[in-house]
């Protein structure tokens, strides 16, 4: 059984779309690749950073809501 035909998102060629093939299902193989670079690692761990102060601070708003006592 053949594996199905695919246009690329990116470069307009059409490739195989096979079971184990790393990244998008509508990215060819070659624009699928990650680029490596040093500026691109540093915005991805302050984007967690940020997003993991984010959800402490809802968890400690949603907490400090729910538990306050009431006078």
């Amino acid at each position: 059984m053949p594996f199905p035909l695919r246009i690329c998102a990116v470069c307009s060629e059409e490739f195989e779309l096979k079971p184990d093939k790393p990244g998008f299902a509508n990215r060819c193989p070659a624009c699928s690749e990650p680029e490596e670079s040093g500026a691109a690692a540093d915005p991805m761990l302050s984007a967690v950073d940020s997003k993991s102060e984010v959800h402490e601070a809802r968890r400690r708003a949603m907490r400090d809501l729910l538990y306050r006592k009431e006078s």
